[in-house]
C-alpha cells in the first residue's frame, strides 16, 4: 500500500513538473527551451545575413552563387575612394562630357550633374550612393584611377577594386565596372557582398553616406557661380521603412534583377545581409524586411 502511494505521488510531481515546463536534471531545475523562430521564405534566388560584430550566419540562401550585382557595386567604388592615402574629400572634380555621355548611352541611373561644374570627391560619393549615380562613379574612377588616358585610369581603378576584393577574401567575386553595367564579368555572392558591405561601414564617412535619405550639393559651375543641385534622395526605401535601417545600397539591371545589402542596428546589435535577384523593387525591401526581423529575433 505504501509503495501504491509513493507512486502515485511521483507521478503527481511529473505531471506538475511537465505542466509548468520545468523539469529536474541532475538535480538542477531548467526551463524548456523556447521555441524556435521559423525561418523565412524569400522570392530573391540568393541571400545571406550576419552579425556584424562577430561574422555569425544567422542565414543563408545560394549564398555562395555567383550572380550579376547591379550598382551594389559601387560598395566597392566607394570603399576604394575611401581607402586612398591622403584623401580629401574636399577635393574637387569637374564634370566632364564623357560622364553625361555614359549614363545616356546606357540609360543608367544619374546623379544628373552639370559638364563644367566643380564637383567634391564628398559630393560625389553621396551622388554615387544614394541616387546611384552611374556619372557620379565614373568620375570617381577617372579621378582615382592612374594613368594618361581616362580609358586608362578607369581600368586602373577597376583593378584597385578587384585586387581590394582579393585582399578581403572576396573569392567569389570580380568587376569588371566601376558602377555595375559590366561585360559579363561583373559578379559576386550575398556572401562576399555582406564581408564587403561590413568593411566598408568601419568608415565613418561611407556609414554616414548610406543612411542619408536626402542630401543636396552646392557646386561651382564653370563661369564661378554656386549652383544648387536638386536633392539626391537614398534609393534604399528601408532608411524611411524600418526602424534601426542604416544603410547600405540598392541594385537593379536586366540580369541583376532587384538586389540589395543592408543594415540595421537594434538593441545595440547589427545585422547586415545580401538579397541578390529578387522579383521587384517592393519584394526586395519585404524579402530583407523579413530577414532583419528574422536576424534579431536569432539575436534574441
Amino acid at each position: 500500500m505504501k509503495t501504491d502511494i509513493r507512486s502515485t505521488r511521483l507521478r503527481r510531481a511529473a505531471a506538475v513538473a511537465v505542466t509548468t515546463g520545468c523539469v529536474f536534471a541532475g538535480g538542477a531545475l531548467a526551463t524548456a527551451p523556447a521555441q524556435a523562430v521559423a525561418t523565412p521564405s524569400i522570392v530573391a534566388r540568393g541571400g545571406y545575413v550576419m552579425n556584424n560584430a562577430n561574422g555569425r550566419t544567422l542565414y543563408n540562401k545560394a549564398a555562395d552563387t555567383r550572380r550579376s550585382t547591379g550598382s551594389t557595386t559601387k560598395i566597392m567604388t566607394a570603399k576604394v575612394v575611401l581607402s586612398q592615402p591622403n584623401l580629401n574629400l574636399d577635393a574637387k572634380v569637374t564634370i566632364q562630357k564623357a560622364y553625361s555621355d555614359y549614363v545616356v548611352r546606357n540609360n543608367a541611373s544619374q546623379a544628373h550633374l552639370i559638364v563644367g561644374d566643380k564637383v567634391t570627391v564628398r559630393q560625389l560619393l553621396y551622388g554615387m550612393m544614394l541616387p546611384s549615380g552611374c556619372d557620379a562613379a565614373y568620375a570617381l574612377a577617372d579621378k582615382f584611377g592612374s594613368g594618361p588616358t581616362r580609358a586608362g585610369r578607369v581600368k586602373s581603378f577597376i583593378g584597385k577594386m578587384n585586387s581590394t576584393a582579393r585582399a578581403l577574401g572576396l573569392k567569389n567575386t570580380h568587376f569588371d565596372s566601376f558602377d555595375g553595367i559590366g561585360n559579363g564579368a561583373n559578379y559576386s555572392t550575398p556572401r562576399d557582398l555582406t564581408k564587403l558591405a561590413s568593411s566598408a561601414m568601419k568608415s565613418s564617412t561611407f556609414r554616414t553616406i548610406v543612411k542619408t535619405k536626402e542630401y543636396t550639393a552646392k557646386t561651382i559651375t564653370k563661369a564661378g557661380s554656386i549652383r544648387t543641385m536638386a536633392p539626391w534622395t537614398n534609393t534604399n526605401s528601408l532608411l524611411s521603412s524600418y526602424s534601426g535601417a542604416i544603410g547600405v545600397k540598392t541594385g537593379s539591371g536586366p540580369e541583376a534583377k532587384f538586389c540589395l545589402v543592408f543594415a540595421a542596428t537594434r538593441h545595440g546589435k547589427t545585422i547586415i545581409g545580401t538579397l541578390l535577384a529578387s522579383s521587384s523593387i517592393s519584394q526586395r525591401a519585404t524579402d530583407a524586411t523579413k530577414l532583419l526581423n528574422y536576424g534579431f529575433a536569432e539575436l534574441g
